[in-house]
């Protein structure tokens, strides 16, 4: 009788249970390391840093710090421009983290997918 390649042994050795017991783990991982981005949080400045803005690993503004000297009354759109160029730094840092790290726990496979 043959062999049904989906039972037991099929696919380079690795049986079913193998295949769960290593998703579990997949996902686990991910989980710790959601949490741990999550509590993270990411800093930048512009301006020249007399605008600084910090964002937590959840992508939410937690601090923004103006300088004294940035406040010009008139030139207003100035210091909106740098708190935007500020806050999108930022975030662009926390994404960033946030892709290393998936990086690192799928072992820089790019094509899962819809999997995470």
């Amino acid at each position: 009788m043959a062999r049904n390649k989906f039972s037991g042994g099929g696919y380079g050795g690795m049986n079913q249970a193998a295949m769960m017991k290593q998703a579990q783990k997949m996902q686990q991982d991910l989980l710790k390391m959601q949490q741990e981005l999550e509590e993270q949080t990411y800093t930048a400045t512009s301006g020249g840093g007399v605008v600084s803005a910090t964002v937590s690993g959840k992508r939410e503004v937690t601090e923004v710090v103006i300088d004294p000297e940035a406040v010009d009354p008139d030139d207003v759109e100035m210091l909106q421009d740098m708190i935007v160029a500020a806050v999108n730094e930022a975030l662009r840092k926390a994404e960033e983290a946030s892709s290393q790290s998936m990086s690192r726990l799928t072992g820089g496979l790019g094509g899962l997918g819809g999997l995470f």
